[in-house]
C-alpha cells in the first residue's frame, strides 16, 4: 500500500539531511514523499526525487530566489559569533534564548502556510525532524513522528546533564546552577510560546521544553555515546545508533594519498565556517603537521585560505569522505559525531554552541576523542591530540567494532521501518 509522507525538518543542513536519508528509503519503496522544508531549499529536494511543498519562516526577503539552503541560519550564526567565546551558562541568554526566539518567530509566521500543505498533500504520517513544535502538525488529525536529530539530552532527565551545557555526566555539582540560569533566561519566552500553542490547539508544553512528542519518537544516536542507564525512556521512544543519508555522491581522492601519512577530515559545518578567523586559525595549525587535510570550507570558502597539505570546497559528500579518513576534527554537530562513529572515527571536537558542547563532553567524557576549548587551544593541544588518537591503537580498534556493530543496526532503514508501519 502506498502512503503519503510529509517531512518537516529544521532548515539546516543536519536535520534536513537525516529526513533526506528516511526519506529516500521510503520513497524507494514507493511511497509519496513530500517536503515542507524552508523555501531556500527549492530545487534542491525536488533533484533527490521529492515532492516540494515549500514554507516561508519569515517575509521572503528580495534575493529570496539565490539563497543558499539554511542560509538564514549561516547569517544568523555570523552574526553572533562574538558571542561563542562566552562560557555555555552565559551563551544562555546570549544565544541560546535568542536561538529559540528565532525559531518561535518561524513557527508563528508559517503555521497558516502548513495547514494549507497539509490540506493539499493529505499526508498518512507527518514526520517533524525539528527542536520547536509547529502546531498545524499536531493538530492536523494525523499520526505524527518526532525526530530528534540534536543530542539526546533535549529529551530531559534528572539523572543526565541539563541540554546545552556540556556538564559531566559524573559531576553534578553545577547542574543545578545552570538548570537555574535556564529557568531564569527563559521562563517569560516559555510561557508565552505555550500559551500560543495551547491556543492553536495543542495540548501544553512539557515545562520549559519547546516541542511535544509524537506517537512516534526516534532519536540519532550510537548506544555507545548514550544515557540509557541514566534516562530510560517510554516505548514511543527508539534510538537509532545513526542514520546516515545514502543520497551523497561517491567521492574520489582529487590527490595522492602518501602512505606515510594520515588523512583527516576536518570540518565545522555550514553553520560554524562562517566564523572564517576560527576556520583560518585551526588551519594554520594544521599546516605545522606532517598529514594531510580534507577541509568543508562552507559558505565563505573564497575567504578561507589552505595549505599546501590539504584541499577543500564548500560542499562536500561527508559519508563518502568520512570512511576513508583517519581522523575528524568536528564541531560536535550531531549528524558528524554519529556519522564518525558509523564509520569507526576518532574525534577532535572543537563546540561552538546548542548542542554542540554536550556532544563533545560525551566524547571526550567516554574516551572516543578530545574536547578542546575552541577559541582558547594552544597550537600544541591541537596537535598533540592528532598525535595521541592517530597513535592510539586500541582506541581505533575499539572504535572499529564499535562502526561495523552501528551500521550492521542500519539505524536508516530501522527509522523507514518504525515510519512506514505506523502509517499503516
Amino acid at each position: 500500500m502506498s502512503l503519503t509522507f510529509l517531512f518537516m525538518p529544521e532548515s539546516a543542513y543536519g536535520p534536513t539531511n537525516n529526513s533526506i536519508g528516511i526519506g529516500d528509503i521510503l520513497r524507494r519503496r514507493g511511497h509519496r514523499v513530500v517536503f515542507a522544508a524552508e523555501s531556500s531549499w527549492k530545487g534542491k529536494l525536488e533533484a533527490l526525487g521529492f515532492e516540494e511543498d515549500l514554507v516561508d519562516l519569515a517575509p521572503p526577503s528580495e534575493n529570496a530566489e539565490e539563497q543558499d539552503p539554511g542560509q538564514f541560519w549561516k547569517d544568523f550564526i555570523r552574526d553572533t559569533a562574538p558571542e561563542y567565546r562566552k562560557s555555555t551558562k552565559e551563551q544562555l541568554d546570549t544565544v541560546t534564548r535568542p536561538i529559540w526566539g528565532e525559531l518561535i518567530d518561524g513557527a508563528k509566521y508559517c503555521e497558516p502556510q502548513l495547514k494549507a500543505i497539509i490540506e493539499r498533500v493529505d499526508p498518512d504520517v507527518i514526520i517533524e525532524d525539528n527542536v520547536i513544535t509547529f502546531p498545524a502538525l499536531l493538530t492536523a488529525g494525523k499520526k505524527f513522528v518526532r525526530i530528534v536529530s540534536c543530542q539526546p539530552l533535549e529529551v530531559r532527565g534528572a539523572d543526565v546533564p541539563p541540554v546545552f551545557s556540556g556538564l559531566p555526566a559524573d559531576d553534578r555539582s553545577e547542574w543545578d546552577d545552570f538548570r537555574a540560569e535556564y529557568d531564569r533566561t527563559h521562563r517569560e519566552l516559555w510561557s508565552a510560546y505555550n500559551e500560543w500553542c495551547v491556543e492553536q490547539g495543542t495540548a501544553p508544553l512539557p515545562d520549559l521544553d519547546f516541542i511535544h512528542e509524537g506517537d512516534l519518537n526516534l532519536y540519532v544516536y550510537p548506544e555507545i555515546l548514550d544515557y540509557t542507564d541514566r534516562r530510560p525512556l517510554g516505548p514511543s521512544w527508539h534510538r537509532l545508533d545513526s542514520s546516515v543519508r545514502e543520497t551523497d555522491e561517491d567521492f574520489t581522492l582529487p590527490f595522492e594519498r602518501r602512505p606515510d601519512t594520515a588523512l583527516i577530515y576536518f570540518s565545522l559545518g555550514s553553520l560554524g565556517s562562517a566564523d572564517v578567523g576560527l576556520m583560518q586559525r585551526v588551519i594554520d595549525v594544521l599546516a605545522t603537521t606532517p598529514h594531510q587535510y580534507i577541509v568543508s570550507m562552507g559558505p565563505l570558502h573564497e575567504e578561507i585560505k589552505l595549505a599546501g597539505n590539504m584541499w577543500g570546497a564548500e560542499f562536500l559528500p561527508q559519508t563518502k569522505i568520512v570512511p576513508q579518513c583517519d581522523l575528524v576534527i568536528t564541531h560536535g554537530g550531531n549528524n558528524t559525531t554519529t556519522e564518525a562513529l558509523h564509520f569507526g572515527k576518532p574525534m577532535i571536537v572543537l563546540p561552538l554552541f546548542w548542542d554542540q558542547y554536550d556532544n563533545a563532553q560525551r566524547v571526550s567524557e567516554l574516551g572516543y576523542g578530545v574536547r578542546l576549548s575552541t577559541y582558547t587551544f594552544d597550537d600544541d593541544e591541537l596537535t598533540g591530540a592528532i598525535d595521541r588518537l592517530l597513535g592510539d591503537t586500541e582506541l581505533r580498534e575499539r572504535l572499529a567494532a564499535a562502526g561495523e556493530e552501528i551500521r550492521r543496526r542500519d539505524g536508516l532503514r530501522r527509522a523507514a521501518d518504525l515510519i512506514e508501519q505506523l502509517g499503516q
